[in-house]
């Protein structure tokens, strides 16, 4: 049985799927699949034709589908920008061309696991860049364009969930928060808020607070400045046309805050939001694990990182309980992050991200 190969390319309405087989042949029609209809196509993938699954090839500005599809048990890779044509202004490029880079040279890829994460092979880039931009990034928190955490003395703690919103998720991580009178951030990819507007609306009406987290949830170094902007500015404009209201604040995917990604961002409007508790949920540690993570690591001020999209985050939304209920306990009230950023002299150098 031959293998084969399924390139998945991401535009601005959703994302084209093309299927090729080891010989360069294409064995299913073309077909597109809107942002909400993920948990169909991995479906329709790990049920695909005579039992073959195909191995999924994504790039690098697509960080939306390695989670549900290694969850889901996918075989899923990674094709990088010096192995693919140039990418059009906004989209990846075609899913002939994934699909064609896996068959023709498929040890050049990266193999993606909910172990490794997105950036499986890019670690030492990823942090190199990271130390990079650090004497940059601590001139803009010293500036209140960057916020890491509060106040160390504000007995305030700020939860947020990143990747969504989810069709399934976000409206449990949603419940949740009302149930204990819990206010938090959500970071939205405009990819998913194009798609599930309700689960937006749904967020705002609640109280909660919007924030921009791009479009494709890109590794953003690999973006030219003019792309960057453009996923900031379609996002932003979207969550606007859905809620009346533009962010105020952007968290970089990966936090990949390089000194090109931060010039990039130079004059942007958004204020630069961090954090300094990871909760690492993405991994699926378990639950108890997520829970001892974020309440070991939290204190007064402190800004949380969670997700509630882009994965299977069944073990977030049953490790939330017991992370409120024990920062309740220590007395700290959980609210959005533009109300932790709001007290005066609000921020310091981060202590941990």
């Amino acid at each position: 049985m031959s293998k084969q190969y399924a390139g998945i390319a991401w535009t601005d309405t959703g994302y084209r799927v093309e299927v090729l087989d080891d010989a360069g042949r294409r064995v299913a029609e073309p077909s597109s699949w809107s942002g909400d209809r993920v948990s169909e196509l991995i479906r329709w993938l790990r049920d695909f034709g005579d039992g073959e699954v195909p191995a999924v090839v994504l790039d690098s500005t697509n960080g939306l589908l390695d989670g549900p599809m290694t969850a889901a048990g996918l075989e899923v890779y990674r094709a990088d920008p010096w192995l693919l044509p140039p990418r059009p202004g906004f989209g990846s490029v075609t899913a002939v061309q994934l699909a064609e880079q896996a068959r023709t040279a498929p040890g050049a890829l990266a193999r993606l696991t909910a172990e490794t994460g997105t950036l499986a092979g890019r670690s030492d880039e990823y942090f190199e860049g990271v130390e990079r931009g650090e004497p940059a990034r601590a001139a803009l928190t010293a500036a209140g364009r960057c916020f890491d955490h509060g106040r160390r003395d504000d007995p305030r703690v700020a939860l947020t969930f990143d990747d969504g919103p989810d069709p399934v998720f976000t409206r449990q991580v949603v419940e949740i928060l009302g149930r204990y009178g819990a206010r938090a951030t959500f970071f939205c990819v405009g990819h998913h808020v194009a798609a599930l507007p309700d689960e937006v609306r749904r967020i705002a009406a609640a109280g909660h607070e919007l924030g921009n987290h791009s479009w494709s949830h890109p590794f953003l170094p690999d973006l030219t400045p003019e792309q960057l902007r453009e996923q900031l500015d379609r996002t932003g404009e979207e969550l606007a046309r859905v809620t009346g209201s533009a962010p105020a604040w952007f968290r970089p995917p990966y936090g990949s805050l390089t000194p090109e990604v931060l010039a990039a961002l130079d004059g942007y409007p958004t204020t630069l939001t961090m954090w300094d508790v990871d909760a690492r949920d993405w991994s699926r540690p378990g639950p108890e694990q997520i829970a001892a993570t974020v309440l070991e690591g939290s204190g007064p001020g402190s800004v949380v990182l969670m997700h509630e999209g882009a994965g299977d985050r069944a073990q977030t939304v049953q490790a939330l309980p017991s992370i409120i209920e024990g920062l309740l306990e220590r007395g700290l009230e959980l609210v959005p992050v533009g109300e932790l950023a709001a007290t005066p002299d609000r921020s310091g150098p981060t202590d941990a991200a």
